[in-house]
């Protein structure tokens, strides 16, 4: 048996640099049996995604606007089946006119939203949208939690799912930007 560790440093980095928040989360969305996890492509739900990807009980939908999970999850609660939205907190405002179709309809609506335009952001085009995102959805009469601890993560996402599967109401759960770390966004000059 040999004692030889050269490895060891970089894997402890690369699992200490791994997040378990999203684990929390898919957890979460096991716990509430999510059947259905639509997305557009972003890079604060990767570890979410693929380990959605890796489960054969949950069907993973590619979007191509946000707006369009909307009616697959009213679509998933048609038929029998609950599902959840991840999207950044820039895709809010293109859901903002189908999220009269969850109000109307008052069908569960789960979004897990990742954020952008808070802590540490250096894309000015973010700052907007990241800063009114919980106040546009609140007054789309979504009911919103953040989270920012990742031991509240958990916690956030299966009262969210609570209230939206047994309340049929639409819920949002922001996922902070300090949860998630800050992106560096560099113009071109």
């Amino acid at each position: 048996m040999t004692n030889d560790t050269s490895e060891a440093p970089a894997a402890v980095e690369a699992a200490a640099s791994q997040p378990s928040w999203p684990e929390d989360i898919y957890r979460a969305l096991k716990a509430w049996d999510i059947r259905q996890v639509a997305y557009v492509p972003d890079a604060g739900h990767k570890w979410l995604i693929a380990r959605c990807h890796e489960d054969a009980g949950i069907q993973t939908i590619v979007l191509t606007t946000e707006e369009e999970g909307v009616a697959l999850a009213a679509g998933a609660w048609l038929g029998g089946a609950r599902a959840a939205l991840l999207m950044q907190s820039s895709g809010v405002g293109n859901c903002i006119n189908m999220l009269s179709l969850a109000q109307e309809c008052r069908f569960p609506l789960l979004m897990l939203v990742t954020m952008r335009g808070q802590y540490g952001e250096t894309n000015p085009w973010q700052v907007p949208m990241g800063q009114s995102t919980a106040a546009i959805l609140h007054e789309a009469g979504v009911i919103v939690y953040q989270v920012d601890d990742p031991l509240d993560a958990y916690d956030t996402v299966a009262f969210g799912a609570q209230i939206a599967f047994l309340s049929n109401r639409a819920v949002a759960v922001l996922i902070g930007q300090k949860l998630i770390g800050p992106k560096t966004f560099e113009p071109e000059q």
